[in-house]
């Protein structure tokens, strides 16, 4: 399917999900991902949860990232240039709520790309090879390409892979793993 499709095809699904299934979903998620080989790491970026739009739910990986003691990165987008400014999140963070509905740290320490270990990275749907349909903005394929080689990029989907993404382009960048409530994908 080309990603427009998907796109389409996964915000519909996303629509039908009740909150408790969100929650209930996201918590497998968050467990799960404790079978990973990723706790070594130091700095971990996590995007905040678009309620809006039924999005896997943070708060769960969040408490388990405090509960480990990491260093948790959060970003600021600039809708203008694509591009995100990255801040520690701190008990002094304070968030506010931008012109699409997403909450951002105001300000902070920032903290370089070269420093992030592992992301963990929204997507609507992703393919086999770890391959993945964002919002289409282009956000994160530009905040990846920007990190360190062996940054470790995790996919977060309620849902399993889709066979093939056909319209896949150069800059795309792929996984590591997509993490799912049943799952983890491993494209390495």
């Amino acid at each position: 399917m080309l990603k427009k499709e998907l796109r389409s095809k996964y915000k519909e699904l996303r629509k039908r999900l009740t909150e408790e299934e969100v929650e209930d979903q996201s918590l497998a998620i968050a467990n799960r991902l404790l079978q990973l080989d990723i706790w070594g790491q130091t700095y971990f970026h996590l995007f905040l949860t678009i309620e809006e739009h039924k999005e896997i739910d943070t708060e769960f990986i969040l408490q388990i990232l405090a509960g480990k003691d990491k260093e948790i990165v959060v970003a600021k987008s600039n809708f203008e240039t694509l591009t995100m400014t990255h801040y520690l999140l701190t008990d002094n963070t304070k968030f506010q709520k931008n012109e699409f509905n997403i909450y951002e740290p105001v300000d902070g320490i920032e903290v370089p790309t070269s420093k992030i270990d592992v992301v963990f990275v929204p997507l609507l749907a992703y393919d086999k090879k770890g391959n993945r349909v964002g919002y289409g903005k282009g956000f994160y394929d530009k905040f990846l390409s920007e990190c360190k080689e062996d940054v470790i990029k995790i996919g977060l989907s309620f849902y399993p892979p889709e066979e093939i993404i056909e319209d896949v382009i150069p800059t795309d960048i792929r996984l590591d793993y997509c993490v799912t409530p049943m799952t983890i994908y491993n494209f390495q």
